[in-house]
């Protein structure tokens, strides 16, 4: 059944994402800081531009937000002209940026307090996933709100999965960036030995591509980092954030994580390089400049 939605946030993520929601239907209403980019998405998907996160918010069913970081989630959702200041009794707030799930935990309790409902639900899959609606979304918060939902985040996703109650999408999203961490340095290293040892490097892929070593990462990424091409992708910047979110949620719970925070300062060290805007497979260039 279409809805009223709004969409907060069209970044590389976002704006493909509410894009998905338009063809599948559904009234839309976006907001984005620069306001010029809301009005290019409406030119493209039609839909409404709005100068306010409570402005799009106000007429909506469903709330979206895919924005940076937990500080920029408090400016879209609370506050005079927040997204929480107009919602209407019932509606759902759903988050899709990777955030702490200490304001997942927050926010619930404040759209509860209002007479709203709230879900946190950040995504993999990357800008190509958004582009071709094939995300994957980890989803914290109450059954009901979720099963209530499903139908409408299903637009530009292909997994849609209740991971447990508020917070617990979060969390999964930790997991998710902690692995990744730990299988790109890996990758880096291999393609890295294999470049020192004489070996042609996508050769090498193709022939281990396909057995225990394969990954996401491996076929998506080893002929970019084999041809030294950087500038695309989930950025060094991006990592870094997620990163310190689960060491930071590590540090409450007791979990032991030193390889991811070895990796973590190994992407410093990317930063340090100028490649705070390269994607995330950058840790072969580390790599070979330390090898130099």
């Amino acid at each position: 059944m279409a809805k009223h939605v709004a969409f907060i946030g069209l970044g590389v993520m976002g704006y493909p994402m509410a894009g998905y929601l338009a063809r599948a239907g559904h009234t839309v209403r976006v907001y984005n800081r620069t306001f010029a980019k809301a009005e290019k998405w409406v030119a493209e998907y039609g839909g409404t531009a709005h100068e306010t996160p409570a402005d799009a918010a106000s007429a909506a069913d469903v709330v979206m937000a895919c924005v940076g970081n937990d500080d920029d989630l408090r400016s879209v959702t609370l506050g005079q002209q927040g997204a929480f200041s107009t919602m209407r009794q019932g509606s759902v707030f759903i988050d899709h940026t990777t955030a702490s799930a200490n304001i997942a935990r927050e926010l619930y309790d404040i759209a509860k307090e209002q007479g709203f409902e709230f879900l946190d639900a950040p995504v993999s899959g990357g800008q190509a996933g958004a582009e071709n609606g094939q995300l994957s979304v980890m989803a914290g918060g109450d059954e009901a709100v979720f099963s209530a939902v499903e139908p409408v985040i299903s637009a530009y996703a292909r997994s849609v999965l209740l991971m447990g109650g508020c917070g617990a999408g979060q969390m999964t999203k930790m997991v998710n960036q902690i692995c990744i961490a730990g299988l790109i340095q890996g990758l880096a290293e291999g393609m890295h030995f294999a470049q020192k040892a004489g070996l042609d490097p996508k050769h090498v892929v193709g022939a281990i591509s396909k057995g225990a070593a394969q990954s996401w990462q491996m076929e998506n990424r080893y002929e970019t980092m084999a041809d030294n091409h950087y500038d695309f992708g989930f950025a060094v910047d991006w990592i870094r954030k997620d990163l310190d979110i689960a060491l930071a949620e590590a540090r409450r719970n007791g979990a032991t994580l030193p390889v991811t925070a070895l990796v973590d300062q190994f992407y410093a060290d990317v930063q340090a390089m100028g490649g705070g805007r390269w994607d995330t497979s950058s840790l072969l260039a580390r790599l070979q400049k330390h090898a130099d």
